[in-house]
């Protein structure tokens, strides 16, 4: 429905053009948040306890060596391809609004409805309803997994009984944390913050928080004394470390453009 130069767009994934500023530089910090965002480290590791608690077959892994080979490779599947279809979603989404929104000079987005003009050429007079849609479908898909981390992190911290198995009179402050975290994205939606910077924002927050956290994280999975025969191998290893220090170059280097 949209003229793209595909030319152009496979050069510039390979050749990228970089500019040593602070718009730049926040921006590839924000798009580091979204993929490499510190939440899914919380929801992911925590569904994995749940599924065990579930299973009255499953061990911990450190418990029952055994079952290592079947569920690491399950929990590699289940990485590689979430990773595989977020990163094409994500990447056809920026070329769908280039080639759309930037292509006509609209290069700083103020409100939804300026967004859902990408969408025009697709849908004609149906953009916002199509739009609309999509961000309902987002939000039903998001609210679980942005306020049960929360939630997830804060019982985990404090030790209050966590997990969407338990009845809610049997884990209060898990499910209240939810709902706080619930009621202040409605209370966003009613207030006058702008709805658009404050999704980059978050992102550029998540971006600069995810450096400690994947520095405890790799520190952690490095250990025997914590992961037993399961600690690292230095390929992951070196992996994760190059991957973490991307993440605080990145952080860095927005905050030297910021007070330049």
């Amino acid at each position: 429905m949209v003229h793209v130069p595909w030319e152009a767009v496979a050069l510039n994934l390979v050749y990228p053009h970089i500019a040593w500023s602070s718009a730049y530089v926040t921006a590839v910090v924000a798009v580091f948040g979204t993929t490499i965002s510190p939440y899914l480290f919380f929801w992911q590791a925590s569904q994995e306890v749940e599924e065990v608690k579930e299973d009255t077959t499953a061990r911990p892994l450190r418990a029952a060596p055994h079952q290592a080979p079947f569920e690491l490779e399950r929990i590699r599947l289940d990485t590689y391809v979430g990773m595989a279809f977020s990163n094409v979603m994500a990447l056809f989404i920026m070329v769908t609004a280039a080639a759309t929104l930037n292509a006509s000079g609209h290069t700083d987005i103020q409100t939804s409805a300026e967004a859902a003009e990408a969408l025009r050429p697709l849908a004609g007079r149906f953009a916002f309803t199509l739009f609309a849609l999509g961000i309902i479908g987002t939000g039903i898909l998001a609210l679980p997994v942005l306020a049960g981390s929360a939630a997830f992190a804060l019982g985990e911290t404090f030790r209050w009984p966590v997990g969407l198995a338990r009845k809610a009179h049997a884990a209060k402050a898990f499910y209240g944390t939810i709902a706080i975290a619930t009621g202040f994205g409605v209370l966003i939606n009613l207030s006058p913050i702008d709805p658009v910077k404050a999704l980059f924002w978050s992102a550029v927050v998540n971006g600069v928080v995810a450096t400690p956290v994947m520095t405890m994280l790799m520190l952690l999975a490095s250990r025997r004394s914590v992961m037993g025969q399961f600690a690292l191998p230095p390929v992951l290893k070196t992996v994760g470390w190059l991957a973490t220090l991307v993440m605080a170059l990145a952080s860095e280097a927005m905050f030297v453009t910021l007070l330049a």
